[in-house]
């Protein structure tokens, strides 16, 4: 397995919210007397996060702060306690609608940076789980971006947080078995279409983390790049034991309902490390070698759950914790702005790219 990163890029909507902001909209879509909403300051600080960025536009969250109907979304609440929010299928239109631009724009800084003219790409992987349709992204890309008509597809949906890591696996596979193999990953998260109405204290720390964006790579053959590109050479994957409660992602008739359990950074404490080193060592390394992490920022809590086992200094998460700042959660594309960022500062190699997702799994791969 080996895939040379040829380019990488990045794309958020225009829209930033901050989390002071972000508050206020809970707040009002959760419907809360004052004294219910006491506790969403506290819970919204403890996020580590300070901007996100959604696709809905200003004037819809302008709306919603203030009572207002000038944008007429269907995501506007109607103040009542038994308020769900739009149906799944309006908020399928909304990702239908928001999805493209955003995948187009960040698989167009990747394909620049890579020096490929697009029918140069033979493969095409998308990753997403906060929308579906067909035809879905991956053609959007293809005629956005003047793919071939030819080139193969394949879409990774419903991953969670690791999906762009399956997607990074699937395109080393394409790499590693044709020398001639071309291939764009994209990875495009909505994550704010699936807002929760109303008030449960299990998915009010999902409204506070998720945010929407957009990342993609351009990978080569290893051989067919400059010596000091970044490569990777390896991928692992662990499904925790008895863990499948942990985590949760399903289809309802409001959204697609994210469940967290409190116990998820415990049980990445637990398993984390013993998995990471049989991992390391079947490629002949030591966890000690490992010289960078560019590790998916579930939420502050997450990042400690797997630096504190792991022996890791404070400074090997700082990538993770300033994308989390910056840009919230945004499930599967949020590990590659981090790896983006590492590279684009010559960060040390060997660099190891880990995620966790329902499972509750663990997917990481080698960069060296």
């Amino acid at each position: 397995m080996s895939l040379a990163i040829r380019g990488i890029g990045t794309a958020l909507p225009p829209n930033a919210i901050s989390q002071v902001e972000a508050a206020e909209v809970a707040r009002v879509v959760s419907g809360l007397d004052p004294e219910e909403a006491a506790v969403l300051p506290p819970l919204y600080r403890q996020t580590g996060i300070a901007t996100r960025h959604m696709v809905f536009h200003a004037n819809v969250v302008r709306d919603v702060l203030e009572g207002t109907n000038t944008s007429g979304s269907v995501f506007l609440p109607s103040g009542r306690r038994d308020d769900r929010g739009p149906t799944t299928a309006q908020r399928m239109q909304s990702y239908a609608a928001e999805a493209p631009p955003l995948a187009l724009q960040a698989a167009s800084q990747a394909l620049a940076e890579s020096g490929l003219s697009p029918t140069e790409l033979t493969h095409l992987v998308t990753v997403s789980c906060t929308g579906f349709g067909a035809p879905g992204i991956d053609v959007r890309l293809i005629k956005g971006l003047g793919l071939a008509a030819t080139v193969q597809r394949t879409h990774i949906g419903f991953m969670g947080c690791h999906g762009a890591i399956n997607g990074l696996r699937v395109a080393a596979a394409f790499t590693g078995a044709d020398p001639g193999a071309r291939v764009l990953l994209c990875a495009i998260e909505l994550c704010s279409l699936h807002y929760h109405y109303g008030w449960d204290p299990k998915r009010a720390v999902g409204n506070a983390l998720f945010a929407d964006g957009a990342a993609a790579v351009v990978g080569v053959p290893a051989g067919e790049a400059p010596a000091d590109t970044w490569r990777m050479t390896a991928a692992g994957s662990c499904l925790f034991p008895n863990t499948e409660y942990a985590m949760g992602w399903t289809i309802g008739d409001h959204g697609f309902e994210m469940t967290l359990s409190t116990r998820v950074p415990g049980l990445i404490r637990s398993h984390l490390r013993s998995w990471l080193e049989d991992w390391l060592a079947s490629r002949g390394m030591r966890l000690g070698e490992i010289a960078s992490w560019a590790v998916h920022p579930g939420g502050p809590r997450v990042l400690g759950a797997v630096a504190e086992p792991l022996g890791l200094p404070p400074e090997a998460m700082a990538a993770s914790r300033e994308v989390l700042a910056e840009c919230g959660n945004m499930s599967s594309p949020t590990v590659l702005f981090i790896l983006d960022r590492l590279r684009r500062r010559r960060a040390p190699r060997p660099c190891v790219a880990l995620a966790f997702g329902p499972g509750l799994a663990a997917e990481a791969v080698l960069i060296e």
